[in-house]
């Protein structure tokens, strides 16, 4: 079988680290194991059955902290689509997941290089991101 699809070109289209200060920081610094990683992916169509794709990690504190840093990156990737991909279906396939697989591995080290450039060096995500499960959640 051949690719529905082939990547054109990948980069960090937005990356944010905010941590207000040193107050701040130490508190984050001894509570940063709370927060959670979040993932968000849109696509836009483009011309010549181009497809730009960003995802957009975001890592926070979801609770009511005064003391809270944030840190999100949004990686965009322009994929171009096979003319045999017609269903809707299947073209989404493509977005949530098969890019995403293609990808993760330079997005998950792009992320965690901005944590550890924050100030957070023993920042390390032992769970590795199941594409292909997110996609079918979303039709249960």
């Amino acid at each position: 079988m051949t690719e529905k699809f082939k990547i054109l070109g990948k980069f960090i289209k937005d990356m944010s680290s905010e941590t207000k200060d040193a107050e701040t920081y130490l508190f984050v610094k001894d509570n940063i194991s709370k927060y959670q990683l979040d993932i968000n992916i849109n696509s836009k169509a483009l011309k010549n059955k181009m497809v730009e794709v960003n995802t957009i990690m975001k890592f926070q504190d979801k609770k009511e902290n005064k003391n809270k840093s944030f840190f999100e990156l949004t990686y965009a990737t322009i994929i171009q689509v096979d003319e045999s991909v017609k269903d809707k279906k299947e073209l989404e396939k493509i977005i949530v997941c098969d890019t995403q697989k293609k990808i993760y591995p330079e997005l998950e080290k792009s992320f965690i290089d901005l944590l550890h450039n924050s100030g957070y060096p023993n920042i390390k995500f032992e769970k590795k991101i199941d594409f292909e499960k997110l996609y079918n959640q979303r039709f249960n």
